[in-house]
Formats: structure tokens, C-alpha cells, sequence
């Protein structure tokens, strides 16, 4: 490869680092709008497990209501996300076809003029499509760790009943022998 490619290239990588740095950056800014309760909760819920203290039953069951509840927005979040992004691809087809139908030329100079014209739509249409997808995999690892915590809420509960089960009025159960 000549050195005038290569310093070319490098212009063309600087050039997508910027780009994906915004991109990046505002689709963060999106996330955490709508998922900052989310995060926050899964954050406790790790720090609880990180402590290696044993979770009450009482504090399980607040953990389970209150990821439910932080779930049920984000999926609105979600769908929120989902209903722009959808927006940005029509509008992004609209001002494509627009500037594709006043172009002069044959199609390859027609459809280059339309992917020119709507290069910002394109870009706004990845910061939510990457903002949609972020938000759409928290929320099925935040389902994930409800189910895990309901798992330890059942196994407590059942152990509670065996428990229960084996003892009668304060005398071992004579089945279970």
C-alpha cells in the first residue's frame, strides 16, 4: 500500500472514530434517560450480591416488586425508542426520494444524490437504532435477573414449607422418617 493510501485511510478512520464517538455518545445520553432507574436497581442488586451478604426475605421481595415495576417502563422506553426510529426511516426515505427524484444523471448519479442528501437522517437513524438495541438488551438482562431472584424466592419458599411440613406441633413428622 502506497503512503499516500495509508494517510488517506488514517483520514478516513479519524473521520469514523468522530463519527461513532457522537453517535456513541448521544445514543449513552438516550439510554440513560430511560433506563437510569433500571441501571441504578441492577447496580444495588449487584453490590447486594457482591457483599456476599445474605439477602433477606423481606428485601428479596422488595428487590423482585421494584425490578418489575423499573421493568415495566423500560419496556415503554423501548417501544418509545422504537416508534423514532421508526420516524427517522421514513423521514430518511422522504428527503432521500426528494433529492433522488430533482437529480440529474443516470440512477447511480440519482441514488448517490439521495444518500448524500440524507446522510444526517442516516446518522440519527443510528443513534436510535443503537440506543433502541441497548435499551431492548437491558431490559432482557433486567428480565433475567427477575427471574433469578424469583428462582431464590421459590427455593426459600419451599424451603420454608419443607420445613414446616416436617415438624408438627413441635414433634418430627413420623411420614417423613
Amino acid at each position: 500500500m502506497s503512503r499516500r493510501n495509508v494517510s488517506e485511510t488514517d483520514k478516513v478512520m479519524i473521520k469514523v472514530d468522530n463519527t461513532s464517538k457522537i453517535v456513541a455518545e448521544v445514543s449513552e445520553h438516550l439510554t440513560n434517560k430511560y433506563l437510569s432507574d433500571l441501571d441504578n436497581l441492577l447496580d444495588t442488586i449487584r453490590n447486594r450480591l457482591n457483599s456476599q451478604e445474605i439477602i433477606s426475605d423481606d428485601t428479596l421481595e422488595h428487590l423482585i416488586l421494584d425490578l418489575a415495576n423499573s421493568l415495566y417502563f423500560a419496556c415503554s422506553a423501548q417501544e418509545d425508542l422504537g416508534i423514532k426510529e421508526d420516524t427517522c426511516k421514513a423521514i430518511r426515505q422522504e428527503v432521500f426520494n426528494k433529492a433522488r427524484e430533482q437529480a440529474k444523471g443516470t440512477v447511480a448519479d440519482k441514488d448517490m444524490a439521495g444518500t448524500l442528501a440524507s446522510q444526517t437522517e442516516t446518522i440519527t437513524l443510528a443513534i436510535y437504532s443503537r440506543a433502541y438495541k441497548k435499551v431492548k438488551l437491558k431490559v432482557e438482562a433486567g428480565y433475567e435477573m427477575l427471574n433469578s431472584l424469583k428462582k431464590v424466592m421459590n427455593k426459600r419458599i419451599t424451603e420454608m414449607e419443607l420445613s414446616q411440613s416436617r415438624y408438627i406441633g413441635g414433634q418430627p413428622d413420623e411420614r417423613i422418617r
